[in-house]
């Protein structure tokens, strides 16, 4: 027996490749004891428990029958199809193996008691052997079918997804994998094999359009009609079935636009009617619209910058401000009718201090009074009592506290009126509410009617995004049967706080509206559930025994409890999911990855111990992409830990280089995107030689990006243009694909608006890694190229992908003039110097971050473009453009000294003065000149 189990295991070793069963055509030889056992023990205590009836020697020679059909089965030994007393057996090892030794006399065959005591050694094995050994039988039997039933013979991937019978089998598709050919093959397969009829099988996809495709290519591959379906259509059918008849639907159902625009209208009534919930909207907008972090929680400033700058901190009034507590107090300012300037110039011009002009946080314009917010928090004293105060980890402490001293002294000189609000403030919960305090005795309060602030918000765009989110969790909390208490506790255990408290005080009358709203109407979360409980219950009994799943990665909640419902009813029910989740991207529309990641916890079968039983195979080639995109996308996908890890074979070997970055002046990308057009050209132009056109699709994060197609297209006649947003482009593919808006920003790419920490709250486990959805629709704009793959960035707001693909070289990215790698550090919060054109033609450079960061300089003295650094060759500091050399400052790391002019004569004086006061006499530098 040992000997047959190892030559079956390396046949295929199929416990990682495939996994499951047909439906057998009679009843097995054997003849069961009782019926199969429901199991609940877990394999570390299997070992220690008994079974309820007892094992005699007439028992074990029923098991050794069971061993006989394992070793040959006449059909695929899936769980839910393996003799249940082989299960029970593997559930009670241990005490069988006990059990055997005491029996063993009276069994005559001495090989029975080996052959038992083999498999009481690893059922695992066994089994997995038993698969094996049976397709391998298949694969041969079926050779001719698997090479025809498709255009292209089927890969050996996909053939042992084909072949592969397990109570739950999940098929890992990639993009370009061949996916719908695997299930055109599943299901000719079910049918020719004689193990389904056509109205057995269960084909389901998520667009009408997908299962009519799925229907027309599997009645072709059998000559047999088979039914698609969508979720819903069935839904509805089952609905129809059990009441009759069938009730009315919403409106907006499958229309997003329609639903968006219903969560919008339901959202501006209760404003308009309501003052209580009217208020908690307003709070929302003016405090809680974003998740921001700390100052405390980054160790650099070019990391705390580029964070802000992601927020877009746009307040009420209208300006960027640097901070979130800014934006608060902003905000509070606005709505309580207080008007005033931001980052005013000081009103008394001061005498030379070797700093910049001073500009106050605040400036209150009716009162005159100032207003200062310091980025500080208490902490207790090093000696052992009292508080200190503390800045972020990335300030000087010392410089930052003798800042507030000097503008206190100066406010105090010129006898203007100075508030101050401060970090802990914030911390303690109570920053608002001091602030009142402090400006009481000041200002009056004329608070802005509500109408007035919303109709703000709603001019800024801010409702949109909101209005989306709301969207988003109102599908995932039906389609998850959650309950408000439910969403409450988990907020307070996610430590949300006020946040959390605003958005369900939010959500709850809207959700209520819309219920009140659909009356006699469904829509498509309520029928799939209520579907599901018809099914659960029995008042619809499922003709259904092979559930085929396409698009998996995009099932939700209640889809998800639909088909496991179905696969219930009969025990030897299947699912065949066909899926990537590198590719689930429809989050908003109540898509839960999690479900796909906990595939066999949620459909697998039980033998033994085991209650999860499944297989996974992975399609790994794709038809698609050459190496350099394929390869590159996969190491782009797998930063996240969390997703599957998978195979990736690419469809061929790139030439040249096949990622490239294209920089962008500010967010402006028309003449950079004719450039790369016409670099795509030429290479069309190369490859031509095949008569075959170009093919190039553009893609945008947004639909506001779409340049003018039809202007674009007169310019090259030679490409077919096409443009799509990401989530638009599912399923297709080009020669090569154009990324529009590779930005930082909040509608950047990637999109600060759609992985809002609130949507853990309606999902059974939160995402954790930054971006993560954003980075599968990255991942999917990237796969749809078959040669090459263009992003336009923004030079100096490139977003964060676009840094991580430059940054790493194992990406092989080729970058335009001017990449990220040829700019100067910022030696005052360590990110980029930017050149910046003058109006009189000279050019500066200036921090990217330069709303957070004031750091800027002139370029090169010589030549007015360059800028002077230190050369890799020389180690002297030399002009990038005109190769001029300069003097290193003494006392800064990235300025140098230039001639001045003084009241005591001629001496050098660093570029960057007053930021730096670093010099040298003309003696000194005479000196170091070469004779």
């Amino acid at each position: 027996m040992i000997e047959w189990l190892i030559g079956a295991a390396v046949f295929g070793l199929v416990g990682e490749l495939f996994g499951a069963s047909r439906r057998p055509s009679s009843a097995p030889s054997y003849q069961p004891v009782s019926a199969r056992p429901k199991f609940t023990l877990t394999p570390q205590v299997a070992d220690e428990q008994k079974p309820e009836t007892a094992w005699d020697v007439a028992k074990f020679l029923e098991m050794s029958a069971a061993l006989d059909w394992l070793e040959s089965p006449s059909w695929y030994p899936a769980a839910c199809v393996t003799p249940p007393i082989l299960s029970e057996a593997a559930k009670y090892r241990g005490f069988l193996k006990q059990e055997l030794a005491r029996v063993e006399g009276m069994i005559a065959d001495k090989a029975v008691c080996g052959r038992i005591n083999d498999f009481l050694e690893d059922p695992k094995l066994a089994r997995e052997g038993a698969i094996a050994a049976h397709l391998e039988r298949e694969l041969a039997r079926w050779t001719g079918f698997l090479d025809g039933v498709e255009s292209q013979p089927l890969t050996a991937e996909q053939r042992r997804a084909v072949l592969s019978e397990e109570d739950a089998t999940l098929v890992l598709a990639g993009a370009g994998s061949g996916k719908t050919s695997v299930i055109t093959a599943k299901a000719a397969y079910l049918l020719k094999s004689g193990t389904r009829e056509s109205g057995e099988i269960l084909p389901l996809a998520f667009g009408k359009e997908a299962a009519n495709e799925m229907a027309t290519r599997i009645g072709r591959a059998c000559n047999e009609p088979v039914k698609a379906w969508t979720f819903h259509a069935l839904a509805y059918h089952i609905i129809g079935h059990v009441e009759g008849t069938k009730l009315p639907l919403a409106s907006h159902a499958g229309d997003q636009k329609r639903y968006s625009d219903l969560i919008r209208r339901i959202l501006r009534q209760l404003v308009a009617t309501d003052e209580k919930i009217a208020n908690v909207v307003v709070d929302w907008f003016t405090q809680f619209p974003i998740e921001c972090g700390s100052e405390w929680d980054y160790d650099t400033k070019h990391a705390w910058y580029t964070h802000v700058e992601s927020l877009n901190l746009r307040t009420l009034q209208g300006e960027k401000v640097r901070s979130y507590e800014e934006f608060l107090i902003a905000n509070w300012l606005y709505r309580n009718g207080i008007d005033y300037e931001y980052e005013p110039q000081y009103e008394h011009r001061l005498p030379d201090s070797g700093r910049r002009a001073y500009t106050p946080d605040f400036r209150l314009t009716e009162s005159g009074i100032y207003l200062e917010h310091f980025g500080v928090r208490k902490a207790k004293s090093p000696i052992g009592f009292g508080e200190m105060l503390v800045t972020a980890p990335f300030v000087d402490r010392k410089e930052y506290l003798a800042s507030m001293d000097w503008k206190r002294k100066v406010h105090a000189s010129f006898e203007t009126e100075l508030v101050e609000t401060y970090s802990y403030e914030r911390q303690e919960g109570r920053l608002l509410e001091a602030l009142a305090e402090k400006l009481g005795p000041h200002v009056t309060l004329r608070p802005r009617p509500i109408e007035t602030i919303y109709d703000r918000v709603v001019e800024m765009g801010h409702v949109d995004s909101f209005t989306q989110l709301l969207g988003t969790f109102l599908l995932q909390f039906k389609g998850g049967s959650y309950t408000l208490a439910a969403c409450r506790s988990k907020a307070d255990k996610l430590n949300m706080g006020e946040r959390g408290k605003a958005f369900l005080a939010v959500f709850d009358p809207v959700f209520r509206q819309y219920q009140h709203e659909l009356g006699e109407r469904i829509d498509f979360e309520d029928m799939v559930l209520r579907a599901a409980k018809y099914v659960e219950s029995g008042a619809y009994q499922s003709p259904f025994r092979h559930i085929l799943v396409d698009e998996f990665q995009d099932i939700s909640q209640d889809r998800a409890r639909l088909v496991g419902a179905l696969k219930a009813q009969h025990e030897e029910a299947r699912i065949f999911a066909v899926g990537d989740d590198w590719q689930s991207i429809y989050r908003f529309a109540g898509a839960d990855i999690h479900i796909m990641r906990s595939f066999g916890q949620k459909f697998g079968g039980e033998f033994g111990p085991q209650k999860d039983i499944h297989q996974v195979v992975d399609l790994g080639r794709t038809f698609r992409s050459v190496d350099k995109i394929a390869l590159a996308a996969r190491r782009f996908i797998l930063q996240n830990p969390a997703q599957i890890e998978k195979t990736i074979i690419p469809a061929g070997e790139a030439e040249g280089p096949a990622l490239r970055v294209v920089w962008t002046k500010k967010a402006k990308q028309e003449n950079e995107l004719l450039e790369a057009l016409a670099n795509l050209t030429v290479l069309g132009a190369e490859d031509r030689g095949s008569s075959k056109v170009t093919s190039v699709l553009l893609l945008a994060r947004y639909r506001h990006e779409r340049p003018d197609m039809a202007a674009i297209g007169r310019k090259f006649p030679n490409l077919s243009l096409s443009f799509k947003t990401i989530h638009g482009s599912k399923g297709l593919e080009a020669d090569h694909v154009v990324i529009l808006g590779c930005n930082n920003g909040k509608y950047g790419f990637p999109s600060e608006i759609t992985d809002d920490p609130i949507l853990s709250l309606v999902s059974p486990e939160g995402e954790p890694f930054q971006h993560a959805e954003e980075r599968r629709i990255m991942y999917v704009a990237m796969t749809r190229a078959r040669s090459t793959v263009t992003l336009l960035a923004s030079e100096a707001e490139p977003s964060c992908f676009v840094r991580e693909l430059v940054s790493d070289t194992e990406y092989c990215l080729a970058t335009s003039t001017g990449s990220m790698a040829g700019h100067v550090p910022c030696s005052e919060c360590g990110g980029r110097l930017l050149p910046v054109p003058a109006r009189d033609g000279r050019v500066w450079y200036r921090c990217e971050h330069s709303l957070m960061c004031s750091n800027y300089m002139p370029a090169c003295s010589n030549c007015g473009i360059g800028m002077p650094t230190v050369s890799r060759s020389s180690g002297n500091l030399e002009c990038s453009h005109c190769g001029a050399e300069h003097h290193e400052c003494p006392k800064c790391s990235d300025g140098w000294l230039v001639e001045r002019h003084g009241r005591y004569g001629d001496f050098f004086g660093c570029i960057r003065y007053p930021d730096c006061t670093g010099k040298a006499s003309v003696s000194e530098i005479r000196a170091r000149e070469p004779d």
